[in-house]
């Protein structure tokens, strides 16, 4: 960069149609052209154009819950740098904004700011008005209808979703805001239903009474891609179980558990067949300990003979393999924690009337955790409890929004095939992950490996209330008895339907709930199954197919890498059963960004920064700067020094390009690159054409963050050489050929920088463009090699720029070293280093005499022999004068 002490050049004024301010600043630039650029549709998309001439994006809803955090700015202006890329490449870029406003954490965001609980059995009040203030305590919650609680849900999003889109355009985002939708509209609910419906009716879509995750806070059923372990402090508990027949007199069969509380629901003890110490157990049975209950020994593979003492009990059900024990070896159901997460209330018929009869009564209704403790110290007690509980920390799974270990209850649940138990499916979907182009190819390993250990298939039910519901009725029977197998389903003309609030089809409402007429399906979908219909729902499938058969299959699917076993392959999954192929062509992955203890930041770990006082404090150009650093991928650290660089780039561009258009650069100028005849502004033109070259390659296999490196670097060189060298000759104090070069030079970099740039820095781009361009930056084209005239690198000897910057570096360093100004006048210079460096210097003699103020400069090169071929440039020069 120029030296601090460099001398301060005054160009004379800008020439006519040029309106430059006389002080340039960052400032304010994103409230004026956010809304030129809303008021000129500069980003708007051209529907008629052909499928080959439009880019598509499958922009990420984020979810409407509170308030964006620096994550969604760090992965959002990834995808915005292509959309500008694509654009200025000649694209009609569909770039649409969705909001994810249903869901889990939509309705803990309304519980939490009404202070109000959902109850789906009260009525409907009209007129009703949530509390002025949420009570501190959630006890005092009020209870409302399912329809009031939606409609706080609506009003809540609602404003939500402005301060998004307000936060977007402030941060530069080019998307077409008329093109905005939301994963609860009616046009979203319409589209869900449709497509579940299609799903039912190929079989693809299923109704099953199965064990199910649950989570017992939010009372909600939990999919296996939202899981997650967590480590928790447990405990082993050696426990005995009598043989039932015991000649020998070999004693209890011990076994080992973490959840001792489950003893009343075991089914089984199984081990491994291997197993030599348990072989003579197969086919015999066992009683559980206090309640006396018979259950088989059996074998499995999946016992493990090194964990505990080899031998475990199977209980309905206490994890995930339980229930594939359960399944495989066809045991009976004895279930004991409820949806509530505590024991039933009700005796269980195999309890009843058994020893543990009284030992039930202060069990039913407890929690898991109560449960646990009095059980071990009835354990204790009988002396079936062998030792003290062993202590240790184990992996524990958990709803990824949820606070308590799941359970395993019985429920009935819709669930979309996808491979979990398809051989047959799964490898096609496996096809599809290979037909994707991925950003970083490293990517597809986390696919693979997501498909290939599915366990089963994607459960889409959920038992919440803001969502979308299933479109599905059910006939009751004469006893009012639910009819599952029969399910009553409106026609696609009908969608969207509420079954909840409408009645079934050939039913007056009249029949809901009594026997012989109707009942709803009282379920919604989980908030993937609707967003993994995105590229459809953007798109206007069904409802819009003009544009449907213009955007789709989409171009790019940009999101985290955190969401692809959800969002991403819920969408392929989808997308392949619906329309026989993958949504779109590529998928764009980003990393995390990390704290300052290099974890990754989470609303869940309350670590998040919220962006909007970095974009007051910084510039939105800035915050854009430290985001595109990072590539596709990798994590990157918050960092704030980098949005200084950045902000700090973003004025450089400004007053940088005040003193180009000071050159006598006119308005509209794009100039003859057959003017430039100077060698060094030759070189110039040659080193953009690299960078021209550079950053569009990278732009074109998606590393954004190389096309910025290139550029940026050029940049500084143009600033701090060229600008610095070509002063004197640009007013034609040497002639007007050099002059005339130095204009053109000017003209044709300082338009080729902004374009490079624009992605990054649209703001400051914007306004410099307008300050001597006609039009908007962001829809002129992106530069090629050709703007830049043909190649000449040849006619210059080596980097005439590169090198000329050197010597201009040590002879600076050769005025500092004296403690002189920069304005001092030299006597002779001598420059010495490799011969190509110092050949490739001398042809800048001229503009190097004027910007040293050195008599002459004698040139010294060296060569291999004189051991100086490699090596950096030397200066000696005598001090003609000083201030």
């Amino acid at each position: 960069m120029p030296d601090a002490s460099a001398p301060t050049f005054t160009p004379p004024p800008t020439a006519p149609g040029v309106s430059v301010p006389d002080r340039p600043t960052v400032d304010g630039l994103e409230e004026r052209w956010a809304a030129a650029w809303a008021e000129q549709g500069t980003y708007r998309f051209d529907r008629t154009a052909e499928r080959g001439d439009i880019y598509s994006i499958d922009t990420p809803p984020p979810t409407v819950s509170g308030s964006l955090h620096v994550g969604h700015v760090f992965s959002y202006t990834h995808t915005d740098v292509v959309a500008r890329f694509q654009r200025m490449r000649g694209k009609s870029v569909f770039y649409p904004m969705g909001w994810d406003d249903n869901g889990l954490p939509t309705e803990r965001r309304v519980q939490n700011y009404f202070g109000v609980r959902c109850d789906p059995n009260l009525p409907y009040d009209p007129g009703f008005v949530p509390p002025a203030q949420a009570p501190k305590n959630d006890r005092d919650f009020l209870q409302i209808s399912r329809r009031n609680f939606v409609e706080l849900c609506e009003r809540l999003t609602a404003e939500d979703e402005q301060v998004f889109e307000s936060l977007w355009r402030r941060l530069g985002l080019s998307v077409d805001w008329s093109h905005t939708y939301s994963t609860i509209s009616a046009t979203a609910r319409a589209t869900a239903q449709r497509a579940f419906l299609r799903n039912l009716a190929r079989g693809e879509a299923y109704a099953a009474e199965a064990p199910t995750l649950w989570d017992t806070t939010f009372r909600t059923a939990v999919a296996q891609a939202e899981l997650e372990d967590r480590d928790r402090e447990g405990a082993y508990h050696r426990i005995g179980f009598a043989r039932t027949e015991d000649p020998t007199g070999a004693g209890p069969v011990f076994i080992e558990t973490t959840r001792p509380e489950l003893i009343p629901a075991v089914v089984a003890l199984v081990a491994h067949p291997d197993d030599e110490r348990y072989q003579p157990l197969f086919g015999s049975t066992v009683r559980s300990p206090l309640f006396g209950v018979e259950v088989p020994v059996l074998a499995h593979r999946l016992a493990e003979p090194e964990k505990g003492s080899g031998i475990a009990m199977i209980c309905t059900f206490g994890d995930v393999t339980d229930v594939t024990w359960w399944r495989e070896l066809q045991l009976p159901t004895r279930a004991v924690i409820g949806f509530d997460g505590r024991l039933t209330r009700e005796t269980p018929e195999w309890i009843a009337g058994g020893p543990g009869a009284t030992l039930w009564e202060s069990l039913a209704g407890a929690t898991v955790h109560t449960a646990k403790e009095r059980i071990v110290a009835a354990l204790a007690e009988s002396g079936d409890l062998v030792g003290e509980p062993k202590k240790i920390s184990h992996p524990v799974k958990f709803y990824e929004k949820g606070d308590r270990p799941l359970e395993i209850v019985t429920t009935r649940q819709w669930y979309l095939r996808n491979g979990g138990r398809d051989a047959g499916l799964r490898e096609e979907l496996l096809a599809r992950g290979a037909e994707l182009q991925w950003s970083p190819e490293h990517m597809k390993h986390r696919y693979d490996h997501w498909v290939s250990g599915l366990n089963g298939d994607w459960l889409v039910s959920r038992q919440r209330f803001f969502g979308v519901p299933f479109p599905v009725w059910y006939p009751l029977d004469a006893d009012g008895s639910p009819v599952f197998d029969a399910p009553i389903l409106p026609e696609e003309s009908a969608l969207p339907v509420d079954p909840a609030a409408e009645p079934a089809p050939g039913f007056a409402e009249t029949s809901r709930g009594v026997p012989g007429g109707f009942t709803a399906d009282p379920d919604v979908m989980d908030t993937w199954a609707t967003s993994s219909l995105t590229p459809q729902l953007a798109g206007g499938w069904e409802r819009d197919e003009d544009l449907f058969s213009r955007v789709y299959p989409m171009d790019l699917r940009p999101q985290g890498q955190d969401i692809i076993r959800t969002w991403l392959f819920s969408t392929v999954v989808r997308a392949h059963l619906e329309n026989g192929g993958l949504p779109w062509r590529r998928a764009a992955l980003s990393g995390w960004i990390l704290d300052p203890d290099r974890k990754k930041m989470s609303k869940s770990k309350g670590n998040v920064v919220t962006p909007l006082g970095l974009l007051e404090e910084f510039g939105s150009d800035a915050v854009r700067y430290w985001a595109a650093t990072a590539r596709l991928g990798t994590d990157a650290a918050f960092d704030t020094g980098q949005m200084k660089i950045g902000r700090r780039l973003a004025m450089k561009l400004l007053n940088a390009s005040k003193f180009v258009l000071g050159l006598g650069v006119e308005r509209g100028d794009v100039a003859d690159p057959t003017a430039v005849t100077h060698p060094l502004d030759v070189s110039v033109l040659t080193g953009l054409a690299g960078v021209v070259r550079s950053a569009t390659e990278a732009f074109e296999r998606y590393d954004h963050a190389t096309a910025l490196n290139v550029t940026e670097r050029f940049f500084w060189t143009f600033c701090d050489d060229w600008v610095e060298l070509v002063k004197d000759r640009a007013y034609a104090t040497r002639g007007e050929e050099g002059a005339a070069s130095a204009r053109a030079t000017a003209a044709i970099a300082l338009r080729t920088l902004l374009r490079l740039l624009a992605p990054f820095l649209p703001y400051a781009a914007e306004e410099v463009w307008s300050w001597w361009q006609d039009g908007s930056v962001h829809t002129s084209a992106w530069p090629t090699v050709a703007d830049l005239g043909p190649d000449r690198s040849g006619e210059a000897t080596g980097d005439v720029l590169a090198a000329a910057g050197e010597v201009l570096t040590v002879l600076r360093k050769v005025k500092s070293e004296a403690k002189v100004s920069q304005k001092t006048a030299l006597g002779e210079a001598v420059v010495s280093g490799p011969a190509a460096t110092v050949r490739a210097a001398a042809a800048a003699e001229d503009d190097l005499l004027a910007a040293t103020r050195a008599a002459s400069i004698r040139w010294v090169g060296t060569t291999p022999s004189d051991g100086g071929e490699s090596g950096a440039l030397t200066a000696t020069a005598e001090i003609a004068a000083t201030d």
